[in-house]
């Protein structure tokens, strides 16, 4: 199980340029790459992108591409702009009979006259960008699995608290049948009391009162379910493919059983304890934002 916080830096040099990259990850629901190229690399944009989507299932990345090349600069002039420049010049001599040459640095310090050759990257330069991309994920890859172990433990440690619990509810559920027998044989008693009627209190009609009460509160199916939950959330956990998705919707079912017992009984331990587990599982459902 991974995080989707994360850092990672790699870095990359040749004869005459050095690279570095950084990669900082942060949760979200689907792979979101963000990054800007300068014009000469924007070819690679693509490649980039599919390097880093065959590590990282999701999460936002943003990505920082740092170089600096040592070779050789070429310069090459602006000759429409300096032809220009001259044939205005000579249009201002014939125009109003003026004398004089044009000055070579007047002409120099005319805007983007001179501008840098851009030179296509080598095939070795485009090889150390992929040597420091790699390198980058690599070295994200461990945070990120560092931060997820963090996270299930914290998990782990959520699930045992919810499942510590359980015996207390389902001690408590068992004895519901009688809870509804007495409760009903006591209400029958007040009603025979104040009518002063001195029928006697049906005990098969009451016993099948109880039942189908009793019946209606049953929890011993969610008890299960959420053992079943449990233990199907503990394997997703070791597994290393699409585990925050998983988990997120496994979180859904573990809530709805939750909710289902307490709507279900009116005894007061059972309700503590749901509830005390609702709140784990709301716990839980903030942490696996996180995951992968």
């Amino acid at each position: 199980m991974k995080s989707m916080t994360g850092f990672g830096r790699g870095a990359a040099a040749g004869n005459n340029f050095s690279i570095s990259v950084e990669l900082k990850t942060v949760n979200n629901r689907f792979l979101d790459v963000s990054m800007r190229l300068p014009g000469e690399l924007q070819h690679i944009e693509g490649e980039i992108k599919r390097l880093i989507s065959a590590r990282l299932a999701r999460g936002r990345v943003e990505v920082n591409l740092q170089y600096d090349r040592n070779d050789d600069v070429e310069f090459e002039l602006n000759r429409p702009l300096i032809r220009g420049f001259l044939a205005s010049m000579k249009d201002i001599q014939d125009e109003f009979g003026l004398s004089g040459e044009p000055d070579l640095n007047v002409i120099a310090r005319l805007p983007n006259v001179v501008n840098s050759k851009k030179s296509d990257p080598t095939p070795e330069f485009l090889a150390a960008i992929d040597t420091a991309f790699n390198a980058a994920l690599d070295d994200l890859e461990k945070m990120r699995e560092k931060e997820g172990s963090l996270l299930s433990g914290e998990l782990a440690m959520r699930l045992n608290s919810i499942e510590n619990r359980l015996p207390a509810i389902e001690s408590e559920s068992e004895s519901v049948y009688n809870e509804y027998v007495e409760r009903l044989k006591k209400r029958a008693a007040d009603i025979l009391a104040k009518t002063g009627s001195q029928s006697e209190i049906d005990e098969g009609r009451l016993a099948q009162e109880a039942a189908y009460l009793a019946d209606r509160a049953d929890i011993s199916e969610e008890i299960t379910r959420l053992r079943t939950h449990i233990e199907h959330f503990r394997g997703i956990m070791a597994d290393e493919n699409d585990v925050g998705k998983r988990l997120d919707f496994l979180t859904q079912e573990l809530n709805r059983e939750a909710n289902t017992i307490t709507s279900k009984t009116g005894s007061m331990t059972v309700k503590e304890n749901a509830l005390a587990i609702k709140s784990e599982i709301e716990k839980i459902r903030e942490q696996i934002q996180n995951v992968e």
